[in-house]
């Protein structure tokens, strides 16, 4: 198994990103929709530092997750060379979908809000999470 990047305590994930010239716009400002790439991989990156990894679920229990509503409130523009973290944290989590708070920060300067309502499906369909992965995402 491949350590998780980032760090994960006390129920909430850390993940640095490095902003490139492709993430951003011809300012070299980040392009929004550059953030949603920066959000799924601190999605994953959260999932994956407690134990749960997409691929293997999906292999066993034919659960995938889908993206089912977000809110984004763009606060201030990261630019290009910035380090920027992407924090994630379960805020509540129910039988089959979850609400995950995330946040895009440069040190201390909160850049990015997003809530993020996911759902597992299974064949097209909702699908109950295992109490197992439930416990694990909602227990810090």
């Amino acid at each position: 198994m491949t350590p998780a990047a980032g760090r994960y305590e006390a129920g909430r994930h850390a993940l640095p990103v490095r902003v490139y010239y492709e993430d951003t716009d011809f300012s070299g400002v980040v392009y929004h929709a550059s953030y949603l790439r920066f959000l799924e991989r601190g999605r994953t990156e959260f999932l994956r530092s407690v134990g749960v990894h997409q691929q293997d679920l999906h292999a066993a229990d034919a659960i995938a997750f889908v993206v089912r509503r977000m809110t984004i409130d763009w606060l201030k523009p990261a630019k290009m060379d910035d380090v920027v973290t992407v924090e994630t944290l379960a805020a509540e989590v129910k039988g089959a979908s979850m609400t995950l708070a995330q946040r895009i920060l440069r040190g201390d300067e909160v850049l990015l809000t997003a809530d993020v309502l996911v759902a597992a499906v299974s064949g097209g369909r909702p699908a109950r999470l295992p109490s197992a992965l439930r416990e694990k995402i909602a227990t810090p």
